[in-house]
């Protein structure tokens, strides 16, 4: 498998992106907002669908998601007090309002969001480093909203 590498400018990229994080862990500590530059950024470890899907693997990778043209971040149900707590990653999906203007939601399981208020659609992702093994891949209970049998970050 070779490591990913995407560019988002619109909300189908959006999309793609968003179904390449699914169940993907990030730790509160790893994502923060830099409001001088407008840009949010976090370190995750996505489960990859691809490596699942072609030959099998249950594997995690390291990544690196960034927003640009952010003009504002705020966050609802995540303890940002709670550094080395860890977040499951559920969809990244975009909410227009006066276009190209709107708001990115990166939606956690148990309910967790950071909402990001975007001049645009500007979104890279890119695997950093090499896969490792894991036990189980994500599954999801119907209607529990996230996922069990998802190894630690």
């Amino acid at each position: 498998m070779t490591d990913l590498k995407l560019l988002a400018l619109d909300e189908e990229d959006l999309a793609v992106v968003s179904a390449h994080l699914q169940d993907a862990l990030v730790k509160v500590e790893d994502m923060g907002f830099l409001p001088r530059v407008q840009r949010f950024a976090l370190l995750l470890n996505r489960f990859d669908w691809d490596a699942r899907a072609v030959a099998n693997e249950t594997v995690r990778r390291r990544s690196g998601l960034h927003f640009e043209r952010v003009r504002d971040a705020k966050c609802r149900g995540i303890d940002m007090a709670q550094r080395n707590g860890v977040l499951n990653l559920l969809a990244v999906t975009f909410i227009p309002t006066d276009l190209p203007s709107g708001y990115v939601l990166l939606t956690f399981s148990g309910g967790g969001e950071v909402r990001l208020e975007v001049e645009c659609i500007e979104a890279g992702l890119k695997d950093l480093g090499p896969a490792w093994g894991c036990a189980h891949a994500p599954r999801h209970e119907p209607g529990s909203g996230g996922t069990a049998g998802s190894d630690a970050a």
